[in-house]
């Protein structure tokens, strides 16, 4: 059952319409304005993938490529990515424990530099 989305020309909201069938035809109306003066637009489709088409996809070195594993900010990002990925209806408790672990590692990141900076500082005592 294909979906065709239209632009009013009048106050231009977009307006979807399912058909039974690609021969259907319609005479869109505009839902907020009345107007048939629609035009039809391009829209993306939608692929459904097999869950194990969808993890091959994410076994792919490729994937990679962006990763810096020493970076929390990109180990972030990706962990994010995957999840969607997967399909998985992360909730708001997922990113916020992602979005907490990135700034307890920022944070031990410049506790760690400010201990060498200060280390730097002290010299040694002459003899």
């Amino acid at each position: 059952m294909p979906i065709y989305e239209y632009r009013c020309q009048d106050c231009g909201k977009i307006s979807s319409f399912l058909t039974l069938s690609v021969s259907q035809t319609i005479e869109p109306i505009c839902a907020r304005c009345g107007s048939s003066r629609m035009k039809k637009l391009v829209s993306r489709v939608a692929v459904f993938r097999s869950e194990e088409s969808r993890l091959e996809n994410l076994a792919d070195p490729a994937k990679f490529g962006d990763l810096d594993e020493n970076d929390p900010r990109s180990l972030a990002k990706w962990m994010k990515k995957m999840g969607r990925q997967l399909g998985e209806d992360l909730d708001e408790d997922f990113e916020s424990e992602i979005d907490q672990a990135l700034e307890e590692a920022e944070k031990a990141k410049e506790r760690s530099e400010e201990s060498e900076d200060s280390s730097e500082d002290e010299s040694p005592s002459d003899f």
